[in-house]
């Protein structure tokens, strides 16, 4: 049986996915203050990096070094499992780093971005390259001491959310952790920050002594149209020390995501019944990672808020649409429409009717091919009868 990272599932089914990627020490625990809230609009799924939490450090390749392609790669894998193809992401400092990673490689994938604490680039790579040293030779535990200072602002520190994060690193496998030290070592998105094309958020906190707020403007000003946020009064676990502000700006941020996927299941769900699930079904095994953006755009925008309005019941708009296909000559997407008519519950004396009107206000040629067109699509629909010669003007 393939293993995979562990992971936890909340919220409606249907809803859009929304991945939570936790921070190097931590486990999925480290969102749950923004959990409850998110998992009323998302199907938030949150997962343990390799070693960390429920993860097995078994996940971690045998070839070398880990890179944080690697952990991106173990993201996508889980994604596909879960039949989820499109995603948003948030992530905190090295999940942070799988999201942005995910944005430049595969932004067929990832919806919007949220990269909270996180940076291009996470400082010099001996600095983690002897932590991991330190921690294979003994362990997380030489960690505990110093992480809330790394962590929290002062008077969070001693907090109780403060203590249950810093046992989830004495409780985190060395193997795990000083692997995922290799991959920041390794780590270097900074001049590929302008590939990233998803709606993308940074989240700053301005006492941060592990990603200062350079590393986040850094972020901001190399991925275009990036927003960025910094909060005054929170160190590098923002979601944890400051769960409302952090909360509030992912919802902002993602709440676009929320109102685009479910016009993307209405789209669809009036398409297959238009269009009919076969051809649905077509159209989807021939979307590639380059038709991919535009397949969405059309079921959310031309069926999913247009098709879906209550002012013209489906007949009318069916009449509308052969309409303007057929004073365009377009006669591929005509055919497709002549059978959604019939689906609709047009007659074939019924299109005869809006050809015929398309004939006087759009011309006689335009009509002509219409009609081909329509024969054609109703002989076969009607079965094996010979169909009658097309009109000619």
């Amino acid at each position: 049986m393939t293993v995979r990272l562990h992971h936890r599932i909340d919220g409606p089914p249907d809803a859009p996915v929304l991945f939570l990627g936790p921070s190097l020490g931590t486990s999925l625990a480290v969102w749950d203050a923004q959990l409850p809230a998110l998992a009323r609009r998302h199907r938030v799924v949150r997962f343990d990096l390799p070693g960390h939490g429920g993860s097995t450090a078994e996940l971690l390749p045998d070839h070398g070094s880990t890179l944080v392609a690697d952990l991106a790669d173990l993201v996508l894998g889980l994604a596909d499992h879960l039949g989820v193809r499109r995603f948003g992401y948030a992530g905190i400092s090295l999940g942070g780093a799988i999201g942005a990673h995910l944005a430049v490689h595969h932004p067929e994938r990832i919806t919007a971005l949220a990269l909270v604490c996180s940076s291009a680039r996470f400082g010099p790579p001996a600095g983690w390259l002897e932590r991991a040293e330190l921690v294979r030779a003994k362990g997380t535990g030489a960690l505990a001491a110093t992480a809330p200072g790394r962590w929290f602002t002062p008077t969070f520190a001693d907090s109780p959310a403060a203590a249950a994060l810093v046992e989830d690193l004495r409780g985190t496998a060395r193997s795990g952790y000083a692997a995922c030290c290799d991959a920041l070592a390794a780590y270097d998105l900074r001049t590929e920050l302008a590939r990233i094309t998803a709606p993308t958020l940074v989240i700053a906190g301005r006492r941060d002594p592990a990603t200062p707020p350079a590393h986040a403007r850094e972020l901001a000003d190399g991925i275009p149209d990036a927003g960025l946020l910094e909060l005054a009064d929170a160190a590098h676990l923002a979601p944890v020390e400051q769960p409302q502000a952090v909360l509030t700006a992912l919802m902002g941020h993602f709440g676009t995501l929320a109102d685009d996927q479910s016009r993307h299941r209405a789209g669809t769900a009036v398409r297959r019944q238009v269009l009919g699930d076969a051809h649905v079904d077509r159209a989807a095994a021939r979307t590639t990672g380059f038709t991919a953006v535009f397949q969405d755009f059309i079921t959310r925008y031309a069926w999913g808020e247009i098709w879906t309005r209550p002012g013209l019941d489906r007949r009318t708009r069916s009449c509308v649409t052969l309409t303007a296909l057929a004073a365009r000559g377009h006669q591929d997407e005509l055919a497709m429409h002549v059978r959604a008519a019939v689906r609709n519950g047009l007659t074939a004396d019924e299109i005869a009717e809006v050809l015929l009107q398309t004939a006087v206000y759009c011309g006689v040629p335009s009509a002509n091919a219409a009609f081909a067109t329509a024969q054609a699509v109703l002989a076969d629909l009607a079965g094996p009868a010979d169909p009658a010669d097309s009109p000619t003007h």
